[in-house]
């Protein structure tokens, strides 16, 4: 069954290709025109990074598209780290981001001279999934979720009464992020407890599209990804409750906001590049459209809007073009997002 995604998003606008796997390039283009930016291909917005954020800058892109007729824009996916690595060498203009940008990718910036601005545009509650027919699983700890994904699991535990005695004996077929993945990184860091630790024996994708139809092709299938991919596949989908110590806890809206789905809900970013930004007037009015426009329909593409007051702090940081990272090496430190906007932002 495809993904409600794939559909929308599949291919290039004005009789290109349909699906393009890995990675897909959709034009928001000025009613194909022949404005010599059309003609030339060349986008006035370039952005790459998460799948996990891709929907809602899509949907964001699309809207002010309609209001203002501007464009066109080039939204890629694939993956925060595999997107940093185009941001930072000064490729794209912004990278969608389902974690805060590492040491790596901002010592990466600095060298090629690449500023940034950091601003959460979402909540994420991550979402372990199983075929909607299995009927044995309807939550999961965090101490099983470690023993399925931690390396030493690895051609070990491979059936569901592994992971616990009272789940049939049946083969554990695994969906997860590929390494270029904020969310393969997210994941790994606070279910394992290291950044990208992880087996390798399961079927790994930066396309979160190809992870939601292969777990809803599987009755043994278990996988991870962002709360919008299930929220829009709920019909060939099952979530599990996580549970962390304090009973187990579905990924919703509630829980997100009184912060009882730890450790599994997160913030998700976008990262603009700042002189992209003075030399591209529609970037900035882009920015701010996205900021804005962004608390009305964000639930209905399958996320979390932030509070009211932290949107006003993160547009006061970008019209005061405060650069570089209050959140960075900070993934599972607790804090409100409100206290980390409240830091000096470092480069």
């Amino acid at each position: 069954m495809k993904s409600k995604y794939r559909g929308e998003s599949a291919g290039w606008v004005c009789g290109w290709p349909g699906w393009v796997p890995a990675v897909v390039m959709v034009f928001i283009l000025s009613g194909c025109s022949s404005s010599s930016e059309t003609q030339s291909g060349t986008p006035v917005i370039s952005v790459d990074g998460s799948s996990t954020v891709y929907p809602i800058t899509k949907k964001a892109a699309e809207r002010f598209r309609k209001k203002f007729k501007e464009g066109p824009i080039a939204i890629n996916f694939s993956g925060t780290g595999g997107g940093f690595k185009k941001f930072c060498a000064n490729q794209t203009d912004i990278n969608d981001a389902s974690r805060p940008i590492n040491e790596k990718e901002r010592a990466a910036c600095r060298e090629a001279g690449v500023a940034f601005m950091e601003l959460p545009v979402a909540f994420d509650a991550l979402t372990v999934v199983v075929h909607v027919k299995n009927d044995w699983a309807n939550d999961i700890t965090l101490a099983e979720l470690k023993k399925i994904w931690q390396p030493g699991s690895e051609g070990a535990v491979t059936r569901w009464n592994q992971v616990r005695p009272s789940w049939p004996d049946r083969p554990l077929k695994l969906f997860g992020p590929g390494r270029d993945s904020g969310t393969f990184d997210y994941f790994t860091e606070v279910v394992v407890g290291e950044a990208g630790a992880s087996r390798n024996d399961y079927f790994a994708s930066e396309d979160d599209n190809v992870l939601v139809d292969g777990v809803s092709q599987d009755a043994n299938a278990l996988g991870y990804f962002g709360l919008g991919y299930y929220a829009n596949n709920w019909e060939v989908l099952k979530s599990l409750a996580v549970d962390s110590g304090r009973g187990p806890v579905q990924p919703t809206v509630d829980a997100v906001k009184k912060a009882t789905y730890k450790p599994l809900a997160r913030p998700l970013f976008i990262y603009v590049n700042t002189a992209s930004m003075e030399k591209k007037p529609v970037l900035k009015k882009f920015v701010e459209f996205y900021l804005k426009d962004v608390p009305r329909w964000v639930p209905f593409v399958g996320y979390i809007p932030l509070s009211s007051e932290v949107y006003d702090m993160v547009a006061e940081r970008f019209q005061g073009k405060e650069q570089g990272t209050v959140y960075a090496d900070a993934v599972n430190s607790g804090q409100p997002l409100i206290e980390m906007l409240r830091k000096t932002p470092r480069s």
